[in-house]
Formats: C-alpha cells, sequence, structure tokens
C-alpha cells in the first residue's frame, strides 16, 4: 500500500508536470472507483490544473472548477505516460480504473491490481467534501507537530501503539510498512499499550517517527511512479523481510500475520527476544 512517502514522491512528480496543462479528457473504466456524482467527472474537462497535493495518503490535483482526488489504497498505483496511449480502455478487461489525458498529450492511468477493488476517486468541490479528508488526524511532518502534540495523541489510549500510528484519525499517512519501520528503530514491540508509554518511551518513538518518515520521503523524492515501490522496498529494514537478518543485531525478523496482511518485527530489537504468537496459529488452537 502507497504510505505518505510513496504519495509524496507521488504528489512531487505529479505537480512539477502537470500544474499549468489542461485536462483534455477523463475516461472512467471502473464505475465503481468512482465515490461522487456532484459535480460530474465531466466538470474536469477542460479545467486548467492550478497544483497538486496530498491529505494523508490521498493525492489531490486542484482545478479551478473542481478537485480530483484519489486514494489508490492497497493495491492502486498511478501509470505515468509522457505520450498517452490512443488505445481504448474497455472496462472490465484491464487493470485501469480511470485515465487523464492532458493537453501536451502526456497523461496518467490509475491502476489496480488484485479481485479486492479499493481504489477510491473522487470529483469534489473542496478536498473537505472527501470523507476520508475531512476525519484525518494531523500530519506528522507539519511544523506545528511537535513532540508535545504526539504525546496528546497518545495520552491515555488504551491501544497497541501499531493500530494507534495506523490510525488515520490519529496520526495521516502512516501505514502498516512504516509502522513496522518507526517501531523497530525506536526498539518498541507493536503490543505496547500507548497508555503505558513513558516519557522517555514517547520521546524516542516520536524521533523515530519524524526521523523514518523524512528519510523516505527523501528517498522518494525526484524519483518516477514507476520506480516508487521499488524504492520503498529496498529501504525497510524489517517490513516484508521475514526471515532475513536484522540490519541492527543480526537476529531473524519475524512475522505475525491477521486475516489480510502482517505485521514484521525483530524480536532482539523490540521484544526482549519474546516472539510473538501468529495470530492464525493461535485461532487453530482455540
Amino acid at each position: 500500500m502507497p504510505e505518505m512517502p510513496e504519495v509524496q514522491g507521488l504528489v512531487e512528480f505529479l505537480d512539477g508536470r502537470i500544474t499549468g496543462l489542461e485536462i483534455t479528457r477523463v475516461s472512467v473504466a471502473a464505475i465503481a472507483a468512482l465515490k461522487t456524482y456532484d459535480p460530474p467527472v465531466d466538470a474536469l474537462r477542460g479545467a486548467s490544473i492550478s497544483g497538486v497535493s496530498r491529505h494523508g495518503k490521498f493525492v489531490d490535483v486542484a482545478t479551478g472548477t473542481a478537485h480530483l482526488v484519489f486514494h489508490l489504497a492497497k493495491a492502486g498505483w498511478l501509470r505515468w505516460y509522457d505520450a498517452l496511449p490512443s488505445t481504448i480502455i474497455k472496462p472490465g478487461r484491464t487493470p485501469i480504473a480511470l485515465r487523464i489525458a492532458l493537453s501536451d498529450g502526456s497523461g496518467f492511468d490509475l491502476t489496480e491490481a488484485g479481485t479486492k477493488k479499493s481504489l477510491a476517486v473522487y470529483v469534489v468541490r473542496d478536498p473537505a467534501d472527501v470523507p476520508g479528508i475531512a476525519r484525518l488526524g494531523p500530519d506528522p511532518l507539519e511544523p506545528g507537530f511537535t513532540r508535545a502534540t504526539f504525546g496528546t495523541l497518545l495520552t491515555g489510549k488504551r491501544t497497541q501503539i501499531k493500530g494507534l500510528l495506523r490510525d488515520q484519525a490519529v496520526i495521516a499517512g502512516i501505514g502498516n510498512a512504516y509502522s513496522d519501520e518507526i517501531l523497530h528503530a525506536a526498539k518498541m514491540s507493536p503490543y505496547t499499550l500507548a497508555a503505558n508509554l513513558t516519557d522517555d518511551d514517547v520521546n524516542r518513538l516520536y524521533a523515530a517517527m519524524i526521523e523514518t518518515l523524512r528519510d523516505a520521503v527523501a528517498q522518494a523524492s525526484g524519483k518516477p511512479p514507476a520506480d516508487l515501490k521499488d524504492a520503498k522496498r529496498r529501504g525497510m529494514r524489517v517490513h516484508g523481510r521475514r526471515g532475513e537478518a536484522c540490519p541492527v543485531c543480526g537476529d531473524t525478523v519475524r512475522s505475525v500475520f491477521f486475516a489480510d496482511n502482517s505485521l514484521e518485527y525483530c524480536p532482539t530489537c523490540q521484544t526482549g527476544g519474546k516472539l510473538l504468537a501468529d495470530r492464525r496459529l493461535s485461532r487453530l488452537l482455540k
């Protein structure tokens, strides 16, 4: 799933290439991906793009008439073309959900792999009209997101810290992958309750979060969409590296599996050597 760093890289790429261009055609190939009807998607045709920005994991393409907002979900991505293909996209026979043609002949497709379709596209007058944006918590890389701000968000929360970091209503932009990376950098178990953290724990977690995200954003900056996913994988220390050696201590990276995802952690660095129970096996033993 694209998270804040990759989405920020995508926003920077698009902003530098499409701002000032006119949208000449919008083709919807997966009607289920379009979540709004007023204004209609045709309102984008002929509109000049004034800029591209990010809200959490949402991309916001602003025009003088409406905003094209999209969330790439778990398996969505953006495919960029310097010269947009002239082929006609056929609904139901392609991973393409939406195609945008631009006035200089370039354009992009929003695509989604797999059978579970979650990619979401909105055409709105104001980004705040998108429910997911309206309920976003603060962005951790905004200047006002201080250690004190972070501490306030954690106070009294009887929630495991892994889940809290991923909660978009608490903190915007962090998902499964970077929460693993942040907790590894902070040397903290994903099951630690937020309410049980000491001041030193919060200091360490805040520093790990800011450093991890800033480094990842810097790595994503300047890369075209086709390279962003591989750059993300190369930068991971524990996420997606089950069975490999932890780059800090050399212990084996372990996984805990859930219904539709997993978390990765280093026992030596994060749990005092304790192995966390595999939730799939736990269910079988009940």
